[in-house]
């Protein structure tokens, strides 16, 4: 296996296309720095600006934090590589990604981790419960997908995107979490607030599910509606994830 270190593309790709590598790589590294990667598993796409319905994805075997740019594979809908690299793909890892942006044009970034929190209310019958603010800002935008085991069979991938429908964010029963975005910004809001919201309900239900305290119905509903500005708010936050990855791990954007 290569040791990761790739030719820089700065300069050999479209501006665009280097734009989309370093946000890209950057959600990696933000994924690592947060706890939330599990080993060399589980993926963060984006697609390529332009005709083509290209897609960049991580080289196998590498750990997030080693995310760089310049190192990102790209490939069509199917998984196969399109431009010459060292590395290679999981292209099994690609079946719920790739249904995803087929399915949706407003899909330029998915990110789909494992973290415990997050599967952990995903194997709860009633899913994302209105427990925590966090909670309640995603109430309308959360889908549910059930578990049909490692996401290997492509005919999965139409009764995913049927159950995703419009919304940004999911969660795959018994797997994980899922959140989709116009820009690498709004995935990464979508994702850190449902991680959050996993959390605290987990937190929460340690004290039984007959000892915690729903939100009120008419905060609920106020919240909901307040959530709806989390993609604008998502352009605030961006930049200061950037420079946090500037201080604890940088190289990112090599």
């Amino acid at each position: 296996m290569a040791d990761g270190t790739s030719v820089s593309l700065k300069g050999k790709v479209s501006e665009e296309e280097w734009k989309t590598r370093v946000d890209l790589a950057a959600l990696y590294r933000l994924v690592a720095l947060h706890g939330w990667d599990d080993m060399i598993f589980t993926h963060i796409s984006a697609r390529v600006p332009g005709p083509e319905k290209h897609f960049l994805i991580n080289p196998y075997g590498f750990y997030f934090e080693e995310m760089t740019a310049s190192m990102l594979v790209k490939v069509d809908l199917e998984g196969n590589v399109v431009a010459e690299t060292q590395h290679f793909i999981n292209p099994a890892g690609f079946t719920i990604h790739s249904a995803v942006h087929a399915a949706r044009d407003d899909a330029h970034y998915v990110i789909h981790l494992h973290t415990d929190a997050g599967v952990g209310v995903a194997a709860q019958k009633g899913g994302l419960l209105p427990l925590s603010q966090n909670a309640c800002l995603l109430q309308h935008q959360v889908a549910y997908h059930g578990y049909e085991g490692l996401a290997l069979n492509h005919d999965e991938r139409e009764r995913l995107v049927a159950d995703l429908g419009d919304k940004p964010l999911m969660l795959l029963r018994n797997h994980g979490t899922l959140a989709v975005g116009e820009t690498a910004a709004q995935a990464w809001l979508g994702i850190f607030f449902l991680e959050r919201a996993c959390r605290q309900q987990i937190a929460a239900l340690s004290a039984g599910a007959d000892g915690v305290l729903p939100a009120p119905d008419e905060a609920q509903a106020e919240t909901r509606e307040q959530g709806r500005a989390l993609p604008y708010v998502a352009a605030l936050a961006w930049p200061g994830a950037l420079r946090q990855l500037g201080r604890h791990l940088p190289g990112y954007d090599t």
